[in-house]
């Protein structure tokens, strides 16, 4: 069956985790471009001042309280979309977090609540989209991770979670296509992120966490989420940094070992005492915030992002600067 995804303006689009960092921005973002939004996540009182937001700029969104790692919840938001909105066109299932620590430290109800948000979160999300778009059409964007690649020391739940994730997403995506339904189906693989993530994960270490160098702008991640609700693609890597580091650990796993080891324990850790330590894992955390307090290097964009979202634009700039390299060469050619 053929597929095409409609234009962001007249799309309705679910975003779960949508009240704070990407999952806040990008309710933004596509409320910005015209869509309609129905924004979840578990704090009530920071999506209905976001839904007043957004409608106050002339936009329209509506709020729905939903806990992921609840199914009846999850089926619940697809029900109050479809009666204020009447269809879905893109759903998001961005709602995650992360558990800091070693593993051996940490307790099994933690672990196995962090892979009822992260993963089956995503699990309820995807197949109740898909229960709907299979008749209608449309986009299911799943967020991963670098960690759906590779593996991070201090975050070994979390990365198990993404890999889960992975492996979930590929498989659907194969079944999607092979019935010949009209859905696309992507895996956004974040590098890090400047997000209120590290301030958000159950914390098991004497210090405060934080994610390794560099981190990428939120917007980045929201922009290719929204690439994704109108192109079909498998996957998407955001942040050129973490597209080295997975490639890396594909083709140099031992090497990769060392560097996490070495470097991204220390990485993950800042110079300062331990402050939040529950973090947002049993409930709703201290949300409405887009961007995080990241110590380090914060890079403005991804041109890798850019260029993977943009090739036509990008293969026109190459190729100009190409020529015009080549017209700058033959210039200082010496004449005879």
């Amino acid at each position: 069956m053929s597929l095409k995804l409609k234009p962001i303006s007249k799309q309705v689009i679910v975003v779960t985790g949508a009240s704070s960092g990407i999952g806040l921005v990008t309710a933004r973002m596509a409320a910005e471009r015209g869509a309609c939004v129905v924004l979840a996540a578990r704090n009530a009182e920071v999506l209905q001042e976001l839904e007043d937001e957004i409608c106050q700029r002339g936009g329209s969104a509506i709020a729905v309280e939903t806990d992921v790692a609840q199914r009846d919840q999850v089926e619940a938001l697809a029900r109050a979309a479809l009666a204020k909105y009447g269809r879905i066109d893109t759903w998001v299932n961005n709602a995650g977090l992360s558990i800091v620590g070693r593993l051996r430290d940490i307790p099994e109800e933690d672990l196995r609540q962090l892979f009822d948000i992260n993963f089956w979160g995503l699990v309820y999300g995807s197949l109740t989209a898909a229960e709907y778009l299979q008749r209608e059409g449309g986009a299911i964007v799943n967020l991963g991770s670098i960690a759906s690649d590779m593996s991070i020391p201090l975050q070994g739940m979390y990365a198990a979670t993404k890999h889960a994730v992975k492996g979930f997403t590929d498989a659907l995506r194969m079944e999607l296509e092979e019935e010949d339904l009209p859905i696309s189906l992507t895996l956004i693989k974040p590098a890090s992120i400047d997000t209120p993530f590290p301030q958000h994960a159950r914390n098991y270490l004497p210090r405060e966490p934080k994610l390794p160098d560099p981190a990428y702008p939120p917007e980045e991640v929201a922009r290719a989420i929204l690439y994704a609700a109108e192109h079909k693609c498998r996957d998407i890597n955001v942040g050129g940094a973490g597209k080295m580091m997975t490639t890396a650990a594909a083709v140099m796993p031992r090497l990769s070992d060392f560097f996490g080891e070495r470097i991204l324990m220390q990485q993950q850790q800042r110079n300062e005492p331990a402050r939040d330590t529950v973090g947002a894992l049993a409930g709703p955390g201290r949300d409405g915030q887009v961007r995080g307090s990241h110590p380090g290097i914060v890079m403005n964009s991804s041109l890798y992002t850019r260029a993977v979202t943009h090739p036509v634009a990008t293969g026109a700039l190459l190729a100009s600067v190409g020529l015009a390299t080549a017209a700058l060469i033959g210039s200082l050619r010496p004449r005879h």
